[in-house]
């Protein structure tokens, strides 16, 4: 079988699951979307209400800015895996518990083995925790570490900007620093990666 066929496989299991409380008010699962041997893999937190009525990340307003910002570091969306670390919407946008973001860990875990990334970007403090899980995202962003052979940079969330105007000058130098963070990665050689480690205890603030 081959990537294209499992992240299909994976995402079929994603559209019928029911481990955690989220599947009760989904409309449509958010698996994620990206060719399948991106060497950069973006992981937001949860779908909002755009995705969950078109099955797809990122496609609201945070995701058009998402857009422009992948553009100013000259990528098309179509180079790049995008996801969430849910891939149900939680109720009202609220953020996504920790109980939930387990549930999903598997299907995260088993995309980042298949695309097996050079770099992942995470977007926000739940999937900066996957990684950095005591760390505040103010301290750390835009910061590239090794992490299981490849690559992990935290960024903020674009909707931060949106929402915090102030931190627009913020997201947009995360996303400047892309340009020489995928030079740096062009010497990487990831291994297959093994099964991240499940979720810490979440550093929130």
């Amino acid at each position: 079988m081959n990537r294209e066929q499992v992240l299909k496989e994976i995402e079929a299991e994603v559209a019928e699951c029911t481990d955690c409380i989220l599947h009760m008010s989904r409309k449509l699962a958010v698996p994620g979307e990206g060719p399948a041997d991106a060497e950069i893999m973006f992981i937001g937190e949860g779908p909002g209400f755009h995705e969950n009525e078109q099955g797809r990340p990122f496609v609201g307003a945070a995701g058009h800015l998402l857009d422009t910002l992948l553009e100013s570091a000259n990528l098309k969306r179509d180079q790049v895996f995008i996801c969430n670390v849910v891939k149900c919407r939680p109720p009202g946008n609220r953020d996504p518990q920790v109980e939930e973001i387990e549930a999903c860990a598997k299907y995260l875990n088993r995309q980042i083995r298949v695309i097996n990334p050079k770099v992942i970007v995470t977007l926000g403090r739940f999937s900066m925790a996957r990684y950095f899980p005591k760390a505040r995202i103010s301290a750390i962003h835009g910061q590239a570490q090794m992490k299981e052979g490849r690559l992990v940079v935290p960024f903020y969330h674009p909707a931060a900007a949106l929402h915090q105007p102030k931190l627009r000058a913020a997201v947009e130098q995360d996303f400047a620093a892309l340009v020489p963070l995928l030079e740096r990665a062009k010497e990487i050689h990831p291994p297959d990666a093994e099964t991240p480690p499940e979720p810490e205890q979440l550093n929130l603030f």
